[in-house]
């Protein structure tokens, strides 16, 4: 829901970074790939009990996230980094609250498990609705220019990211505020499968 505005806020800088890293050498596929490790790396120091630690890489990371995109537009985008992209942000989505598991799984084992099985979903429907957007030759910018087609809906990357800042900054509330999220991320795979119901009325196309 946020991310559209603040893509328009830290787009410009991430440009200016990426094309100065596209430079140098760097490719896009090195940064996607050291964004994840450091999401991985923020997930070890959470399960050690590290958060604020965790925090700072997990920022880091995001804003490495961010600017795979603008050293690809600086150099060549590739079909094969927009799909690493996705698939090491999940591999992100899924370790952070997994961490908070491992640290204290009486306390956040169900939440933990609620909010996985959330993005397990939420994620499903994303990927779903770009597989069926791509065979209708859709295209949308709302979310910049993507290897896939981006849907909007409540829960985005900004909505997630303010909620692992939560759980650094008050690791004590992580059971209710994963709840509430779990809740936020079934809603908008429900909102997301009824926009496809809409924009997808019954054909006789096979699946």
């Amino acid at each position: 829901m946020i991310d559209g505005t603040a893509r328009k806020i830290i787009q410009p800088g991430l440009d200016r970074a990426g094309l100065w890293l596209a430079g140098r050498g760097v490719k896009a596929d090195h940064v996607t790939v050291f964004a994840c490790l450091l999401g991985l790396a923020a997930a070890v120091l959470i399960a050690a009990g590290y958060m604020i630690a965790a925090l700072v890489v997990i920022l880091v990371s995001r804003v490495c996230d961010g600017l795979d995109g603008s050293v690809a537009r600086a150099t060549r985008k590739t079909d094969f980094g927009g799909y690493l992209d996705i698939t090491l942000d999940f591999v992100f989505y899924g370790a952070i609250p997994l961490a908070f598991v491992i640290h204290d799984p009486a306390a956040n084992g169900l939440a933990g498990a609620a909010l996985i099985f959330s993005f397990y979903i939420n994620g499903a429907s994303f990927l779903a609705y770009a597989i069926l957007a791509e065979k209708h030759r859709l295209t949308t910018t709302q979310r910049g220019v993507k290897s896939i087609y981006f849907t909007t809906g409540l829960a985005e990357a900004g909505e997630t990211l303010i909620v692992f800042v939560l759980f650094c900054l008050f690791p004590a509330w992580f059971s209710p505020v994963a709840w509430v999220f779990t809740v936020i991320c079934l809603y908008t795979a429900l909102s997301r499968i009824m926009q496809a119901r809409a924009e997808f009325p019954d054909d006789s196309s096979e699946a």
